[in-house]
């Protein structure tokens, strides 16, 4: 693989809480842990907790506006989550591609 895997970004992508509301700031562009709150089925502090989490890998980005804390996803660390996931899935293939070939010339064999 060429590209290192970052384990602390994949902890946190992990959780299919985090992953939608990744989802939801992608569609939305940015949003708050309280406009989340309300797309989601768990309370602000919950979500406020999560772009806590997402926040310490880099995945999202936080600007203050007055009392509220205004959260984006940071273009920079998802283009390296997509190129991390395209290099596990390149590394998966070339695997997948020898073990078809062991498995071919296994049976190769027991036809002979």
């Amino acid at each position: 693989m060429n590209t290192a895997i970052d384990d602390e970004l994949w902890s946190a992508v992990g959780d299919s809480t985090r992953r939608r509301m990744l989802d939801l700031l992608l569609t939305d562009g940015e949003g708050t842990a309280t406009t989340l709150s309300r797309q989601l089925p768990i309370t602000r502090q919950a979500v406020a907790k999560h772009l806590g989490v997402l926040q310490r890998v880099g995945m999202v980005q936080v600007t203050n506006s007055g009392r509220e804390r205004i959260f984006e996803v940071s273009q920079a660390q998802l283009a390296r989550a997509v190129a991390q996931l395209s290099s596990v899935g390149a590394a998966w293939d070339a695997r997948l591609h020898r073990i078809k070939g062991i498995a071919e010339a296994i049976q190769r064999d027991q036809e002979r």
